[in-house]
């Protein structure tokens, strides 16, 4: 056995005692290369390193003493045992006890005695029989697996960190090298957020098949949302090939596994029958749950506003107020309030308030704009004001006394937000004694106004009877009024009411569309934004992908918006080949929720053949549910055209005149080319009479189709419209050239101004 002392008493030599080698005064000699291998102090436990030649400065224990009787050596002590901490078992997280007792038997060291496996494990007390607490020790493997996490960690921690708190593009670029370097070392959450960046092109380049293969990575691993993401992929055919079978599969996992986006592509698939049977007891399910989840973030401002912009609307009307601010009018709005404008500072609070209207949320500038206007007198900045300091948040701190102040103020001025801010404080005592008498007056005053708080309020006390007795009618009441001033909780009230038959007769159908409309608030709903702003920035494949998502979710305005960008050809990620068969998919989705644009777009796609075959009867159906259902004045003339040419119906001339008719009745845009198409019906009524007539022998042979070409109808209205073009053009020019009759006498010289004129104030 090798042994080794620190100091002599003497510089003289020491016999060597031991069989492999020398001792000189401080020194150790190793003569053989196995002995440093073999030596029973492990040196990186004890953390030296002795070798040939070094100058140990430091005690160094040992289990035997080659000569115990020499005074000059110290006494043998154990062997210092590194701090190991147990995984798993009774006792995770705690540290190794050595030596502890098993089977009347020390252990020193980890063991595998009593595992079949082999696996090395240690107890965390002296006695394992009396504590039986245990846990595997760490191999070197999971140490370097464990270090590497937790680097990982701080990675991850560091990106989200820099993510949350900026908002320039190159901060969060930034932030996502941290995040990519966290999923190089199998971050579960670092890779979700890195895969879905990917997918969508957020802050880094767009790449779908490196974001499928963290997806089945995730999956591999049991994470919910790599699940539904590739369960996505399969569904939109993106990286994959299509199979609505794995989808389902994928997302019923998901969803398993709780994630929310995946309950709601099951609620709006069982709602709809897509993929599976048309169930909506099933989508109740899926619906209730995510919506106990919104409702439950719902706070008393209702959370951020969703917009939903549609595309083909916007292509359509371009003039059409989309509900989008433009730059320049919300600079012409803050230059307002910096100059005192009260009414300019409370809009501007509530923007930033709530969001929306392409404003970010941002509490403290609406705490600002408001402060402003309380200190002008204004009640309704000063009611916003109390609802800010109630709630409280990263800017304002809670304050129920605050709140009671600015609460009675605006109150006392008869602001119906103020008196349903004390009706909270009297109801829940907040900052008073409870008082649900106080309260309900409150509440009675605010919904008197309108104010959808007091409305809400007021349902919620009749239907839980505190405060009144309790009346489920009169809470049906205020909860749909409400509702009809937008307000989450109030539709989320409803569904409740509508799924238990609480006070209505019990309607499956009723309550998945309300709880739809709720889950429809979540979160998630600032895809829409992000996903427009896309589309405005040309990114056209980001768009799609995010629209895509949320079609699966059941939004109708992102399946229309992804069915038209599809429909345009705008985006390059799917093939040539599927694009219209994919448009026509989202289309119909879009359709059976009610969107007139959608339905005529149907029709169109069965009438030229765009991803289907032509089917004249198809597309006549598809026209006439939205002339039936939505009036839509396209849908008529096209009826009109179709009963003129018996295309998929029988031909019919009055019927066409009719169609027609009604077209130009329904919008004022169609009468112009109703009246082209009147003009050419004529015609040819003309032409069919003449034929029945004695001139028939004349017109026997007479086809307009082969005399002046299959679309000799078109050529016709061509000559119509220019006709009529030059007819107005003549009108106009002769009324200009009209001399303009005046009174005798003089006219009275215009009054001279001194100065600008006087600016009237914005409406």
């Amino acid at each position: 056995t090798l042994y080794c002392q620190t100091s002599l008493p003497s510089d003289e030599s020491v016999e060597d005692h031991s069989p492999a080698g020398r001792v000189v005064a401080g020194q150790i000699f190793l003569d053989s290369e196995e002995s440093e291998l073999e030596s029973p102090i492990q040196e990186e436990e004890d953390g030296l390193r002795s070798q040939e030649g070094e100058t140990v400065t430091e005690e160094i224990s040992f289990l035997e003493s080659a000569n115990p009787e020499n005074k000059d050596y110290e006494e043998p002590m154990k062997v210092r045992k590194p701090a190991l901490t147990a995984i798993e078992g009774t006792a995770h997280g705690e540290p190794c006890h050595f030596p502890f007792l098993f089977l009347d038997k020390e252990y020193d060291e980890c063991t595998s005695d009593g595992r079949e496996d082999g696996r090395l494990w240690c107890a965390t007390t002296y006695d394992y029989k009396a504590d039986e607490k245990w846990g595997f020790c760490e191999t070197e493997e999971e140490a370097a697996k464990r270090r590497q996490m937790q680097e990982a960690e701080m990675m991850y921690q560091t990106g989200m960190k820099i993510l949350n708190g900026s908002n320039k593009k190159s901060q969060k670029r930034e932030a996502y090298r941290y995040l990519q370097k966290a999923a190089s070392m199998n971050h579960t959450k670092a890779l979700e957020r890195v895969s879905y960046a990917l997918l969508f092109g957020d802050y880094l380049t767009q790449n779908i098949q490196a974001a499928k293969e963290m997806f089945e990575k995730l999956t591999e691993e049991g994470s919910p949302k790599g699940q539904t993401a590739l369960g996505f992929l399969y569904a939109s055919g993106l990286g994959v090939n299509s199979s609505q079978a794995k989808a389902l599969v994928y997302y019923t996992f998901g969803a398993l596994g709780g994630n929310l986006i995946a309950h709601m592509v099951l609620g709006y698939r069982y709602w709809a029958g897509i993929g599976v049977l048309q169930s909506c007891e099933s989508a109740l399910t899926h619906y209730r749950l995510v919506a106990n989840h919104v409702a439950s973030d719902i706070s008393l401002t209702g959370g951020s506003v969703v917009q939903r912009i549609r595309l083909p609307d916007e292509v359509e009307n371009p003039g059409m107020n989309s509900g989008m601010l433009e730059e320049d009018l919300i600079q012409y709005y803050q230059f307002l309030a910096e100059k005192g404008d009260v009414q300019a500072q409370v809009g501007l609070g509530q923007l930033h308030l709530h969001g929306g209207r392409g404003v970010e949320q941002n509490h403290q500038r609406a705490f600002d704009y408001f402060n402003l206007a309380a200190n002008a007198g204004n009640s309704h900045a000063m009611a916003f004001l109390g609802k800010m300091y109630s709630e409280g948040s990263d800017i304002v701190p809670q304050s129920n006394e605050t709140a009671l102040h600015y609460f009675k103020k605006a109150a006392d001025m008869g602001n119906p937000v103020g008196q349903s801010g004390l009706g909270m404080a009297y109801l829940y005592g907040r900052g008073v004694q409870v008082n649900y008498d106080l309260a309900l007056k409150y509440f009675q005053k605010a919904a008197e106004q309108g104010w959808v708080d007091g409305q809400l309020q007021l349902g919620s006390m009749y239907y839980n009877g505190i405060g009144v007795k309790r009346d489920y009618k009169q809470a049906l009441k205020y909860f749909n009024l409400a509702s009809q001033g937008g307000h989450i909780l109030a539709f989320y009230n409803l569904a409740q009411m509508h799924a238990s038959g609480t006070g209505v007769m019990r309607s499956c159908h009723t309550a998945v569309e309300l709880f739809k409309n709720v889950c429809e608030r979540g979160r998630w709903s600032e895809r829409l934004m992000t996903a427009y702003n896309s589309y405005k920035d040309g990114d056209y494949n980001a768009a799609v992908i995010q629209y895509l998502l949320l079609a699966e979710q059941g939004y109708e305005v992102a399946q229309s918006n992804a069915a038209f960008i599809l429909d345009q050809r705008e985006a390059t990620i799917v093939g040539e080949n599927e694009t219209y068969p994919r448009a026509l998919l989202h289309w119909n989705r879009a359709a059976s929720q009610g969107y007139t644009v959608a339905r005529i777009k149907l029709g169109d796609y069965h009438f030229y053949g765009f991803g289907t075959d032509v089917d004249y009867e198809t597309a006549f159906i598809h026209y006439r549910l939205a002339s039936e259902q939505q009036h839509s004045a396209q849908a008529m003339f096209n009826l009109g055209y179709m009963h003129e040419k018996g295309l998929g119906i029988k031909q019919d001339i009055h019927l066409a005149k009719r169609f027609y008719d009604m077209a130009a009745e329904a919008s004022p845009d169609a009468q112009v080319p109703v009246f082209l198409a009147l003009c050419k019906l004529g015609i040819v009524y003309f032409l069919q009479y003449i034929r029945e007539t004695n001139l028939r022998d004349l017109f026997t042979q007479l086809d307009m189709d082969q005399l002046l070409g299959p679309e000799w109808d078109l050529y016709l209205m061509t000559i119509i419209a220019l006709l009529l073009g030059t007819v107005i053009a003549y009108r106009q020019r002769q009324h200009q050239d009209m001399p303009v009759p005046r009174p005798p006498g003089p006219r009275p010289a215009p009054p001279q101004q001194e100065g600008p004129p006087e600016q009237q104030p914005p409406q």
